[in-house]
């Protein structure tokens, strides 16, 4: 497994992090909590050492799995999570208030049974609350030891700017896949020359860039993939397909599973510390792990950015 610096922190963190928003049993379809800790123990076992959870999944839930899977491994794990965005009777209700940004932490703090978080993110902009109070608490949490290095999620240049201005921020968490490359144009190449890390969220794009779905699926109850990415509708669903074919071909040339070379992909760009990539089973985070043990060549990338391009999905 190969490991980055994330951004001016002291934090070296696994190419491919364990994203845990499945593990919340409320959004991505049911879970088993052993199997979750399983997959959470098989992640660490194989070298990821990134672990990013948020409140919001599974209002506690998924940072409840996270804190009994890490109890005697803690000092194997970089642990990250959320603050801003509360579950409230299955809405995500934003809410950088400090006086809920207080409650957060410890309350993360106890779910994770943990005495410091190592990155602590701000899930989402609240456009509520002046970007001052939120950050003049944040800095007060940090002081006190709970927290060790700030990352923001979601914000765009603008509003890191604005924040960076009151205290250091070493991480963005931004969508992005092959298949989202909104950030190319201005978030990843400032984030690049500002040496502020980046962890992307949605690698596998719910699983379609895994290359197991031919059909457009009928998800079960529960599994809002098909809400949460617009890859599951045509036209662009049929054009995926037409880039999957160049990812199976790089795929078995090289001996690798078609998810291994898509989460490859996202980790060889400029300015990607980590890629997030969700596991429900011991196999998934053993697989995935994978996926940080090669190197695609200039040659591979640009065979894949040409299918992208001849799929029709860019622009």
């Amino acid at each position: 497994m190969e490991y980055r610096t994330l951004g001016s922190s002291a934090l070296k963190v696994s190419v491919v992090g364990l994203g845990t928003w499945a593990l919340g049993d409320d959004f991505w379809g049911s879970v088993n909590d052993s199997d979750s800790i399983m997959a959470i123990h098989a992640a660490i076992d194989v070298g990821i050492n990134l672990i990013d959870t948020a409140p919001a999944y599974g209002a506690g839930h998924s940072e409840e799995v996270v804190g009994k899977a890490i109890r005697d491994r803690r000092d194997k794990v970089v642990l990250a999570t959320k603050v801003g965005i509360l579950r409230t009777k299955g809405s995500f209700v934003r809410n950088l208030k400090p006086e809920s940004v207080r409650t957060e932490v410890d309350d993360s703090l106890r779910r994770l049974g943990t005495d410091v978080i190592d990155l602590w993110q701000i899930h989402w902009p609240d456009a509520s609350t002046p970007l001052e109070e939120t950050i003049g608490e944040i800095i007060r949490i940090r002081e006190q030891g709970k927290i060790r290095y700030l990352g923001v999620s979601n914000f765009d240049v603008e509003l890191i700017e604005r924040t960076r201005a009151l205290t250091e921020v070493v991480s963005l968490q931004p969508h992005y896949s092959l298949l989202e490359r909104t950030i190319d144009k201005e978030l990843l190449p400032y984030c690049a020359d500002q040496k502020i890390g980046i962890l992307g969220y949605g690698t596998l794009a719910g699983g379609l860039l895994t290359g197991k779905f031919k059909e457009i699926p009928k998800f079960q109850a529960g599994d809002h993939r098909d809400d949460f990415y617009h890859f599951f509708k045509e036209p662009v669903f049929g054009k995926v397909q037409k880039l999957l074919g160049v990812l199976g071909d790089v795929a078995r040339e090289r001996g690798k599973t078609v998810a291994q070379v898509a989460i490859n992909w996202a980790i060889s760009q400029r300015g990607i510390t980590s890629a997030l990539v969700g596991a429900k089973s011991a196999t998934q985070a053993q697989q995935n792990a994978v996926a940080g043990e090669f190197t695609l060549t200039d040659a591979e990338l640009a065979q894949i950015e040409r299918g992208y391009r001849d799929a029709g999905l860019a622009g």
